[in-house]
């Protein structure tokens, strides 16, 4: 039977209680409402599915174009892909693109066959194996590429991919958008995340398989400044009216990364030291009226990079700097290129992001993007149905930020506002393989989850140590959940497969059920939880004379002078839901 939400047989429940009094509560004052109908809904209940937003809803069933993009498949797999150079011209009036992407790849086996992707919007003008114009398919997104000989395993080769058209102002943020910027001059930016880089630019549309490097060449016309990726290398004059603005990215880098910024941008800059003895280019674009905003607000960046230093170890991208791009939207990860819309302003577009009086203190978007450099760009998911990797870990460092700068109290106290934020409507992980986005918990669930794993190895020293291992051990590298996990297996040596499943791939966070007897001195519990081998840790008692203990899905009982008024579980240490009976 099941009492007040707890899962539990007659007989077990009589065995436990014998020799000691416990009192059952009334049903209806006790009844919990973890998942109440609309109708009977408590009001902050009905408060946060106002709230929803349509991506936490429910999954979507994927379409053709999604499984498509969203599968590794055979014509991916049997290459390793190793360079872009991205050459293109934006005509800002007829808001045009034209161009070549020169795509070089390893076969890792024998074919004829490979698949690149490019929104079917814009028109493929050629392309070229050497001399050669190859033959393709086109499948919604997907560009089927046939070669009119074997390519061998082992080798290397290059194709031309010309294309031209209008890109299609689509996602969250445009995709690439041609507008105008407050005084009435071009201004052109992308940001794909979601909506795939291929909806402006020909690549292997996919997370799981960086380049080793990338070139991007943007020819815009004269006194206009295209801002990209890597570092700058220098411009060219191209005697017809346009400039040609060339960067080098030293790196692998992620597909939706890759970005231009083409405005009337005025340029400003600094340095900074790294650990290694390096030293580090800090560049910022902003437009000529907001330069002077933007060098107090940027002034930020610094002790930015100073605290993230300071848990993960240098900035992963050093050979290319780190910029600040001004652009009319909120902000994106772009690598070594962060764009920025915040307004100039501390907050979240100069509110209060997380409610508790501290999100204020800083802006969001410098250390929230400027974060996925270490997260997101530097150690990426493989597929988007593990983005929590990209976004729980960063909001986790948004928190560490916090807790640099004003101590591990106010650090709680900003998870804490995370919380009104969670859905628990669906699994963080989505389906792989389809293009699925996996719902907005990935955000604020993951970053309170990765805060539950430091209550759990409960040694800060330790947890330092374990948090530099993890991304010094992963930076580069494209890993999935199943990474993650093993990692903190091993070198906790703990079995945490349970709490991360929990957390993960479930809608609904552990819940301890605390089962207090007519006869002081007694408590029972247990989690009700999906994971039948979840059995975390967790501290109850009072603050500051906290005791762990370690809950199964099986009741135990402890004794204990507090009441249940009194009787407490930390959970501004713990992300778990409370039940006293």
């Amino acid at each position: 039977m099941r009492f007040y939400g707890v899962r539990i047989h007659a007989s077990s429940f009589l065995a436990l209680c014998a020799g000691a009094a416990v009192a059952l509560p009334a049903l209806a004052a006790q009844q919990p409402a973890a998942k109440p109908d609309a109708a009977t809904a408590p009001a902050a209940a009905q408060q946060r599915q106002q709230h929803v937003r349509p991506i936490d809803a429910g999954a979507p069933l994927p379409t053709r174009y999604d499984m498509l993009r969203g599968a590794y498949g055979p014509y991916r797999a049997n290459n390793d892909l190793l360079y872009y150079h991205l050459d293109i011209r934006v005509d800002p009036e007829k808001q045009w693109v034209s161009g070549k992407n020169t795509i070089r790849f390893k076969m890792l086996k024998d074919g004829t066959r490979i698949q690149i992707d490019l929104r079917d919007t814009l028109t493929i003008d050629k392309i070229l194996f050497g001399t050669i114009a190859l033959k393709y398919e086109r499948d919604t997104g997907a560009v089927f590429i046939d070669f009119p000989e074997t390519l061998r395993m082992g080798r290397v080769y290059s194709i031309d991919f010309y294309y031209s058209g209008h890109p299609e102002e689509t996602g969250r943020f445009g995709g690439m958008t041609f507008k105008k910027d407050p005084s009435g001059r071009v201004w052109i930016n992308t940001a794909c995340e979601g909506t795939g880089a291929s909806m402006w630019w020909p690549d292997k549309d996919q997370w799981k398989d960086e380049g080793e490097s990338m070139d991007i060449s943007v020819a815009v016309p004269n006194g206009l400044t295209d801002v990209s990726n890597g570092r700058f290398v220098g411009k060219t004059d191209l005697g017809d009216g346009y400039t040609r603005w060339d960067w080098h990215v030293s790196y692998g880098i992620n597909n939706y990364d890759v970005s231009l910024n083409i405005g009337n941008y005025v340029h400003f800059g600094e340095e900074m030291a790294e650990p290694s003895g390096g030293k580090l280019a800090m560049d910022y674009y902003v437009l000529p009226e907001d330069l002077d905003k933007a060098k107090v607000q940027f002034a930020q960046a610094r002790g930015m990079i100073e605290a993230y230093q300071h848990y993960f170890g240098e900035y992963p991208f050093i050979k290319d700097g780190y910029k600040l791009v001004e652009a009319p939207y909120s902000g994106m990860e772009h690598q070594s290129a962060v764009t920025y819309g915040n307004l100039f302003k501390n907050g979240y577009l100069g509110r209060d992001w997380t409610g508790v009086g501290i999100n204020t203190r800083f802006d969001f978007i410098i250390i929230h993007e400027s974060g996925h450099e270490w997260f997101g760009n530097s150690i990426t998911a493989q597929d988007p149905s593990d983005m929590w990797i990209h976004e729980g870990w960063t909001t986790y460092l948004e928190t560490l930020y916090v807790e640099y700068r004003w101590g591990h109290d106010d650090a709680l106290k900003y998870l804490g506002g995370l919380k009104p934020k969670v859905t628990n409507m669906r699994p963080i992980v989505a389906e792989r393989g389809v293009n699925a986005e996996p719902t907005q918990d990935m955000y604020f669930k993951g970053a309170l989850m990765i805060n539950t794993l430091r209550s759990v190895v409960n040694d800060d020293a330790r947890w330092w140590a374990l948090l530099h291992g993890f991304y010094q051990h992963f930076k580069y590298q494209n890993i999935m959940t199943e990474d993650v996990v093993a990692w903190w297996n091993l070198h906790t040596g703990m079995n945490l497969t349970p709490i991360f499943d929990q957390y993960l791939r479930h809608e609904h966070i552990p819940r301890i059920e605390l089962l207090f007897g007519e006869t002081p001195g007694m408590v029972m519990y247990k989690w009700d939880a999906d994971e039948d081998g979840f059995a975390m840790p967790v501290k109850v008692g009072t603050a500051g004379k906290w005791e762990i203990i370690h809950p199964t899905t099986k009741w135990q009982w402890m004794q204990t002078a507090l009441s249940k008024e009194d009787f407490q579980v930390a959970t501004d240490l713990y992300y778990v839901e409370v039940n006293k009976q």
